[in-house]
């Protein structure tokens, strides 16, 4: 009898921590949901990528380098929009978010780049298949650890915002925060830190070279005579009259 007692207060035990961690998880949704339809009306002024890129440099750097100022997508160069879906996004005008496709053969690179690395004692170079919209949901709340826990949630948000945002409203988040070098976020800031000029005033061609840093954009600050950087920028030029703005 007393045992029975013992697997009953057991049992009761867990389906009570079970339901608390699916409250816990329904509350976080709700939490993200309702601070994206905050984002219909509101300007985000930071993101959680923002916020850990300035507690590194303040803990690394003498001095905090900064550089980022919201912009409407008016003040933003159609060029650059273009750039930016011709590198990073081909299909976020007709996409519901993610491309399928696109991170099926992600996987399979980034498998044979790992058995390389393995032959080679060489660390793997990673290579993502996310869109732009997968990248804004990253960047606006979640960390920088690649686990499934963290990329289901990235999916959850992801599609949160296809349904709560515009595509035009999505890609002015995006280019007013993405990464463009060591303390220069958003499209803004990239024009004046690159070509001290303002984002409405980029040509063709600088908006090219800047779409071609994103992937990579604190190494490629480095690196500006990259003939990679320039070949690529070359090829994603030819590709912008293609591009479809949302």
């Amino acid at each position: 009898m007393g045992l029975d007692l013992t697997r009953l207060k057991n049992a009761q035990s867990w389906r009570r921590l079970l339901l608390l961690l699916l409250l816990a998880g329904v509350g976080l949704q709700l939490y993200f949901l309702a601070r994206i339809v905050m984002l219909r009306y509101v300007d985000p002024g930071s993101t959680a990528f923002e916020r850990s890129q300035i507690t590194q440099l303040l803990h690394n750097e003498q001095g905090l380098r900064w550089q980022q100022q919201w912009i409407p997508a008016k003040r933003i160069h159609s060029s650059l929009s273009r750039a930016v879906i011709a590198s990073e996004d081909d299909l976020f005008a007709s996409h519901d978010g993610v491309q399928w496709q696109a991170i099926e053969k992600a996987w399979q690179r980034n498998e044979k780049a790992q058995n390389r690395a393995s032959s080679n004692g060489k660390a793997p170079k990673v290579v993502g298949g996310s869109t732009i919209t997968q990248q804004l949901a990253k960047n606006l709340f979640l960390s920088g650890e690649r686990n499934f826990v963290r990329k289901g949630q990235e999916l959850l948000i992801t599609l949160a915002l296809e349904r709560c945002l515009s595509k035009q409203r999505i890609l002015e988040i995006y280019l007013n925060h993405v990464e463009w070098g060591k303390g220069v976020f958003g499209a803004e800031a990239a024009a004046r830190h690159y070509f001290s000029k303002p984002a409405v005033q980029l040509t063709p061609w600088e908006s090219a070279r800047l779409a071609v840093m994103l992937p990579r954009p604190k190494y490629f600050e480095k690196l500006p005579q990259s003939p990679y950087l320039t070949e690529r920028s070359q090829v994603i030029l030819g590709r912008m009259g293609s591009a479809v703005l949302p």
